[in-house]
């Protein structure tokens, strides 16, 4: 097939994600399919041909991700229902001290984000930011603001996230380097974009009456019992230190038994199984959780992240269709000829699939297996910057006056969430992935209503 058609081809391909999910609102699901098999008809193959391209592309993005996934919902989940993401939380916002709450949220969400995905943990965490707000005599967007920026920053950089782990496999990146680059990473961009940020704007920004979303988290009954600080800080970054001492094993005994005991520890799926393991066991007795409540617990959170899955998997496919067509090799050789940046073209691609599926998720599943061909054959940079480079698209800033808040209710773990346990979203509150989308155009500037949707605003009821 001629090498411009193709990029076309990959192009309004690309472009017809974006106009029927955000313009349209179509299902994700469906019309990444439908666009897959038309990319497949389009490059000569025959509709089988077509149809098996997208399987194969969902089925090797779900072989590894989708287990991932679900060991870390199932831990966060527990994390969540012991009491040990709000101790943590408790504990560094009263060491911090009510002038610091902000850097506060920040380390929180960088901890607490490692094994959640970015919606539950804001909802998790949102109450306690608005009491120590309240408590601190601080304006609540002070705490709010680093508190996303930094759960974003966790979903987008720092393995084990689930979601970044997809570009790591795509991109086969190291991942003890991972680890450390992700950090090194993350934390200066949760910084700047959390407690920095958020002490320039707040004082510009004027927020009119009181949100339901904060409403909701006063007067919520009395304190439960929850694990200690240390035990809870362990329970959340244990799944990090398996993977480190696996690393450590086999640097220690190459022999066979170190790498095969290395390799078994050291693996995310295995890291991720151990710490659920841990933290049923060593987290649920504070609460006195019985066996049966342990079990319906672990049972339950796989439900509201079916969708997730599905989109996932859906995105590796139409990525995979993509490659089929050509799409990707053909844009290994411009690339390559004409010096293409590859950090900025992971970037964007990843930025642009954001900007049609509201899902950070599924712009890495899409996009790492498109680069990843190029990222080999070129060597001009290391895997484990492209992954980071993926995943700072994933990640970009979404204009909410473009099609009328495009991605929020497209977002994979909005419509999962929304209506799991009775958690009440509404549009206007931080619901996505990233805190792009925060502050509506729609309000005159430096109105920050629309964060939290105050009542005072006929559009907010």
């Amino acid at each position: 097939m001629n090498p411009g058609f193709t990029i076309a081809t990959g192009a309004v391909a690309i472009l017809a994600v974006i106009i029927l999910i955000a313009r349209f609102r179509l299902e994700p699901v469906m019309t990444l399919f439908g666009i897959a098999i038309a990319v497949g008809l389009a490059a000569g193959h025959s509709p089988a041909e077509a149809v098996a391209s997208f399987e194969d592309g969902a089925g090797h993005t779900l072989g590894h991700i989708a287990f991932i996934i679900a060991f870390g919902t199932m831990l966060g989940r527990i994390i969540t229902e012991s009491g040990a993401a709000e101790r943590i939380a408790e504990t560094l916002i009263r060491g911090f001290g009510a002038r610091n709450i902000h850097w506060a949220m920040m380390i929180i969400g960088l901890i607490v984000g490692l094994p959640v995905f970015f919606d539950v943990g804001f909802v998790l965490l949102a109450p306690l930011a608005f009491v120590a707000a309240r408590a601190a005599g601080q304006p609540i967007l002070l705490a709010a603001l680093p508190l996303a920026a930094s759960l974003s920053v966790a979903h987008a950089l720092m393995p084990p996230h689930p979601a970044i782990m997809i570009a790591v496999q795509a991109y086969h990146a190291s991942m003890p380097l991972m680890l450390l680059l992700g950090a090194l990473v993350a934390v200066p961009t949760a910084v700047l974009t959390g407690p920095v940020f958020a002490h320039f704007i707040v004082p510009r920004l004027t927020v009119r009456g009181v949100s339901s979303l904060e409403e909701q988290f006063f007067n919520n009954g009395p304190v439960q019992e929850m694990p200690p600080f240390w035990l809870s800080v362990l329970a959340v970054l244990m799944p990090v230190l398996l993977i480190l001492a696996g690393l450590i094993i086999s640097s220690l005994f190459p022999g066979t038994t170190g790498q095969t005991m290395g390799g078994l520890v050291g693996s995310t799926d295995v890291a991720l199984v151990l710490s659920t393991v841990f933290a049923c066991v060593a987290l649920t007795r504070t609460r006195g959780l019985s066996k049966d409540e342990i079990s319906r617990h672990l049972s339950a959170c796989l439900a509201p992240i079916a969708f997730v899955v599905l989109l996932v998997g859906a995105g590796g496919g139409f990525g995979r269709a993509l490659i089929d067509a050509g799409v990707s090799r053909v844009l290994t050789g411009l690339a390559i000829n004409w010096h293409m940046p590859p950090l900025l073209l992971a970037c964007g691609i990843a930025a642009v699939v954001r900007l049609a599926t509201g899902s950070a998720t599924v712009a890495m599943s899409t996009a790492a297996p498109v680069l990843a061909p190029f990222t080999h054959q070129a060597g001009l940079v290391s895997p484990e910057a492209m992954v980071l480079a993926t995943g700072a698209g994933s990640v970009a800033v979404r204009r909410q006056d473009l099609w009328d808040e495009i991605g929020e209710l497209n977002n994979g773990g909005f419509l999962a969430h929304r209506n799991d346990e009775g958690v009440k979203y509404e549009p206007e509150i931080l619901a996505g992935d990233d805190i792009g989308g925060t502050v509506d155009p729609r309000y005159p500037p430096g109105d920050a209503s629309a964060v939290f949707g105050g009542r005072e605003d006929p559009h907010c009821a």
